[in-house]
């Protein structure tokens, strides 16, 4: 779990910063998507190995919530929680609402079969590059396509809230009083993942792009 979670952070992390690129423009999202695309096979290969990753992650997941309930399967007659938090006690939740989200954005920008109005937008040509920028806005200045997207950034953010701290923890890298430090850092990377995935399609939605 900690492993996994470790490089599909690092996924999410590149994946922002080459979204982050519609921000800058038409020529700058779509000069990042053109470059992607020029690396032709090697962006697929990642694609399946991010995707092996991630079906991984999940399985152990939903195992080890299994485990945890066959070694408690009658509920307590008072349940406190002591260090337990909202985001620790919905891993599993959260990551399949992830999970979900995935498919429909695959299904989205990547394989272009839903949203095809907007998606269409694509195959027109900017300066010999396909139009990707368009294709975002279009997408996103649809309500319900941008809320959806950062209704899945506030599951993202409630995953990570726990998660952050949890790998650090598991790999022993933190023990003692840093483990209080650690969870701050956590947090606010958390934050930064959640206002950074956020602002895209808020920005668009609100005419700001």
């Amino acid at each position: 779990m900690a492993v996994t979670g470790l490089l599909l952070t690092g996924f999410i992390t590149v994946h922002l910063l080459g979204n982050l690129s519609a921000l800058a423009g038409q020529e700058a999202i779509n000069s990042y998507a053109h470059h992607l695309h020029s690396l032709g096979p090697l962006v697929w290969i990642f694609r399946l190995v991010m995707l092996v990753l991630f079906v991984v992650h999940v399985w152990m997941g939903v195992q080890l919530s299994l485990e945890n309930r066959a070694a408690s399967p009658e509920a307590y007659a008072l349940k406190q929680h002591t260090k337990a938090t909202f985001s620790s006690e919905t891993m599993l939740y959260s990551g399949l609402l992830i999970l979900a989200f995935l498919v429909y954005h695959l299904l989205h920008f990547t394989i272009h079969v839903i949203n095809t109005d907007a998606t269409a937008a694509v195959s027109n040509m900017v300066n010999g590059m396909p139009d990707v920028y368009t294709m975002v806005k279009l997408s996103f200045a649809k309500p319900f396509v941008s809320l959806l997207y950062v209704a899945a950034m506030f599951a993202l953010f409630t995953h990570l809230l726990h998660a952050l701290s949890s790998w650090v923890q598991t790999l022993g890298w933190s023990n003692g009083t840093s483990q209080e430090k650690v969870v701050t850092i956590g947090k606010l990377v958390a934050v930064v993942f959640l206002i950074g995935y956020a602002i895209i399609p808020l920005a668009f939605l609100f005419g700001i792009k």
